[in-house]
């Protein structure tokens, strides 16, 4: 989920021989996706995504040996549409401040925008695994220690660009801004309370303003029309 696109984990082995076989691994990647946000990984089983997808459970089994190998396959599912909705959309901003903003917006869009129907798809499994062993958590602990690191980074280069006060510690900045997101998904699907992601925003805009030069501020002001375009790329 790194900007420089290079997190490239193993991938799981592939069943399917044909373009119309990729196809159908695909759609059936993204529907378990959209389950195992809601419910879980653990919650994910052939015979449950036979009966969503309306296929028989041989057809689904032979894209996949394992339920492990199908989580590995989802997780990875999920990092590619992550990576498309997200860092994607904030790629073409200018560096610093602006990617920064731009990154932590489209994320906030994703999840308001329901692009996975039981909110942070990453956010979910990381509470189901945090506790857990094995190659599916190893995974999802890369992917989101590539995360923290990809946004911390992107403060240090606004750093770097005189957007942001040297004096600021980049990595709690970091932790901040993520910890906003997270809290706004969590508030979001527990409690439904619509108005979380304005004041997620406010609060992102709040901790970027404390930290920023004037050359910063005068970016920041400008950022509503920032968030204006990314909105309308959704």
């Amino acid at each position: 989920m790194k900007h420089d696109r290079s997190v490239r984990l193993a991938r799981p082995s592939r069943h399917y021989t044909t373009p119309r076989g990729e196809q159908t691994r695909q759609d059936i990647l993204r529907s378990a996706a959209d389950i195992a946000s809601a419910d879980g990984l653990e919650g994910l089983s052939i015979g449950h995504l036979a009966s969503e997808l309306g296929m028989s459970k041989s057809g689904l089994f032979s894209h996949f040996g394992s339920k492990e190998e199908l989580q590995l396959a989802v997780v990875e599912s999920a990092r590619e549409i992550f990576m498309q909705e997200v860092v994607n959309r904030a790629g073409g901003c200018e560096p610093g401040v602006p990617r920064l903003y731009a990154t932590l917006e489209a994320w906030l869009a994703c999840i308001e925008r329901h692009t996975f129907r039981g909110g942070c798809f990453f956010a979910a499994v990381s509470a189901e695994f945090d506790s857990r062993s094995g190659p599916v958590r190893e995974k999802i602990v890369s992917l989101m220690r590539a995360w923290y690191v990809a946004i911390r980074g992107e403060v240090q280069r606004a750093q770097s660009l005189g957007q942001i006060s040297l004096e600021h510690d980049p990595a709690q900045i970091g932790f901040e801004l993520v910890a906003l997101v997270h809290e706004a998904n969590t508030v979001y699907q527990l409690l439904g309370q619509e108005d979380v992601f304005e004041r997620a925003r406010r609060g992102i805009l709040g901790r970027l303003r404390s930290a920023a030069t004037p050359g910063g501020s005068e970016i920041l002001a400008s950022l509503s029309e920032l968030q204006v375009a990314i909105g309308q790329a959704s």
